[in-house]
């Protein structure tokens, strides 16, 4: 006598009205991080404009380099560095949320659009991290 080994367990039919319910609370993760990229995209790209248009003054000799306790360089990289921190944070905890909700109901999608998106603005913050720091 030849054993099956048992079947992997699915996921429950949904009714309609809780595959809708699903889908809605899915594109809200979406949404979410969404706004989290959007949040953490301004406090990149302000830092790194910070950075470039001190820089500029300091160059042309509009302004001289004064040493202080938060000088624009660094004002720069703590606004860089918060952006990529939050981004990452929510990034995580999208995945989590994702993976609770496909645990839960099976039926969600892989890839995220804006998992996607957030990937490439933490490579576009570690870009412009990297610039400010080896940059004098």
């Amino acid at each position: 006598m030849v054993s099956t080994p048992p079947a992997a367990p699915t996921a429950p039919r949904l009714d309609a009205a809780t595959r809708l319910a699903v889908e809605r609370t899915r594109l809200a993760y979406e949404r979410t991080l969404m706004a989290w990229v959007r949040t953490s995209a301004s406090l990149i790209t302000f830092g790194f404009t910070i950075y470039k248009f001190f820089e500029f003054e300091r160059t042309s000799g509009a302004l001289p380099s004064a040493p202080g306790a938060l000088s624009p360089r660094t004002f720069a990289l703590l606004m860089i560095a918060v952006g990529l921190m939050t981004l990452v944070m929510a990034a995580v905890q999208h995945r989590q949320s994702l993976a609770a909700m496909r645990a839960e109901y099976g039926d969600a999608p892989a890839i995220s659009t804006a998992g996607l998106t957030a990937m490439l603005f933490t490579l576009l913050g570690v870009v412009a991290l990297v610039v400010v720091l080896l940059r004098r």
